[in-house]
């Protein structure tokens, strides 16, 4: 008698990034066959070129500004010459160092995933795949060879989760040497003498931040009236008094037209005809998606002008069969919205139970010094009546863990549905704000009400105190 078994579900995701890694593991423990199609190494850009050696190089800036805040604590660092007299050191990077190091734990994450991977049994092909159709996937190896045992492989579902690359000016072509981008960083040996940055969004403002707590004179050139556009107007206010304190030159309101090599540096060319000379230059102005050359188009895949995939909340594309994850789609470009994107994907394909991704219950984390974390509606939203909600803000400086450490910049804001007490979002600014923002997102996500929040006990004395103390604030009066 013969029986019939059911074919395992093939996967095939093209791109290891955080969307197509958490994908892999998600097809392997619903017993999928998967096949993971990466051409640079497990984790994609996000592991080796961008979030972890970026956070890496910012926790060592972080560093060396503890140091620096010590005297204030009543820390002082003193050495003794031969004749016994004391003189302060001088506090000094060794960039080499540093970026070996982050390099170097880049590319041990990386090798992790690929492990994590390997023991839960999903096939790995180090190569470049493209679509033919809305269920196959032609993979070369970059060399103009096809992969000798997987040139064609057919999927049932596929997982686009390509990411992005630094978007590019032929004004400012980046050389690797003096004008760079953000993934060519890690080749210094030694610290910028004066940086300059173009672009003021996060990944600007990040590494403005790093290189000044690092030592190097840095200009900010912002096309914008304030930092980090976009972002929460008070957070942005507070980090932008911050890097003026900490001796940044941030011009607002300036476009740079161009970006030339000189001989010993480089030099901007404004839009209003100034010049600004400085040792390097990064490009920071935004991203583009991988999805050219893929054969997104032919399959039927909807794109935005942009470039980006279209994608409904559970990661769907307009063909049922293909899904995209992370930065090549039309989501929020964050680490966790791809690994929360490439787990519903799958979850969704194979009929498990799944929950669409809400953006408004997304916390997001702005990593400059002092860092910005949010979550939920927005004080813009509110105040243009698009969310209804009430606004309650209590300065960090009047926390006593905070003076105990002696912080003075930053808040913490939370934003309260009217009548109802429903936390609805949160902003806060501080060291460590990007863990300081979860028992906000927990409401938010719970639907918690203030009173419900100041219910829970916070520890004396502790930063998340001020969390606490502003939902007491805004005590519902039954």
């Amino acid at each position: 008698m013969a029986y019939e078994f059911e074919r395992k579900q093939r996967v095939v995701i093209v791109g290891g990034g955080p969307g197509g890694y958490e994908a892999a593991l998600t097809g392997a423990q619903l017993g999928a066959e998967v096949t993971l199609i990466e051409r640079q190494g497990v984790g994609g850009s996000a592991v080796l070129t961008d979030v972890v050696p970026s956070k890496t190089l910012i926790a060592t800036a972080e560093a060396a500004s503890a140091l620096g805040e010590a005297a204030d604590l009543g820390v002082q660092f003193f050495a003794r010459t031969d004749t016994g007299r004391p003189v302060r050191p001088e506090v000094t990077v060794n960039f080499s160092a540093v970026n070996a190091r982050l390099l170097r734990l880049a590319r041990q994450q990386s090798e992790d995933m690929k492990a994590q991977l390997t023991k839960a049994g999903v096939q790995i092909v180090q190569g470049e795949g493209r679509l033919d159709g809305p269920s196959r996937v032609i993979v070369s190896t970059g060399t103009g060879k096809k992969a000798t045992d997987f040139d064609e492989l057919e999927a049932d579902t596929i997982v686009i989760s390509v990411g992005a690359r630094p978007r590019l000016l032929e004004s400012a072509m980046p050389d690797g040497e003096r004008i760079l981008s953000w993934t060519q960083l890690y080749t210094l040996q030694e610290a910028p003498e004066h940086l300059i940055v173009v672009g003021s969004g996060v990944t600007g403002a990040e590494f403005a931040s790093a290189y000044t707590a690092l030592g190097s004179k840095v200009t900010l050139i912002s096309s914008r009236d304030q930092v980090l556009p976009g972002s929460d107007e008070d957070a942005a206010r507070v980090i932008e008094d911050v890097f003026l304190r900490n001796g940044m030159t941030v011009l607002s309101k300036s476009r740079a037209d161009s970006v030339v090599r000189t001989e010993n540096g480089v030099i901007a060319t404004l839009s209003d005809g100034r010049t600004v000379e400085g040792s390097h230059c990064l490009m920071a102005v935004g991203a583009i998606p991988n999805t050219t050359g893929i054969g997104l188009e032919a399959a039927g895949v909807q794109l935005t002008d942009g470039g980006h995939i279209r994608v409904n909340r559970v990661a769907r594309t307009s063909v049922p069969s293909i899904y995209a994850a992370g930065d090549c789609s039309d989501f929020l470009p964050l680490a966790s919205v791809a690994s929360m994107q490439g787990r519903t994907a799958i979850l969704h394909a194979m009929g498990d139970a799944v929950n669409p991704t809400e953006l408004r219950n997304v916390t997001s984390n702005i990593f400059t010094n002092p860092e910005i974390a949010t979550v939920g509606w927005t004080q813009k939203q509110i105040e243009d009546g698009i969310a209804q909600g009430e606004i309650y803000k209590i300065p960090l400086a009047s926390n006593p863990r905070a003076k105990m450490m002696g912080l003075k910049d930053g808040f913490v804001k939370l934003f309260a549905r009217t009548g109802s007490g429903t936390v609805i979002g949160g902003v806060i600014v501080a060291p460590r704000a990007s863990e300081l923002i979860l028992p906000i997102a927990l409401a938010v996500e719970h639907r918690l009400t203030v009173d419900q929040l100041a219910r829970a006990f916070s520890v004396y004395p502790s930063l998340s105190g001020s969390i606490t103390d502003a939902a007491r604030a805004m005590h519902i009066v039954n």
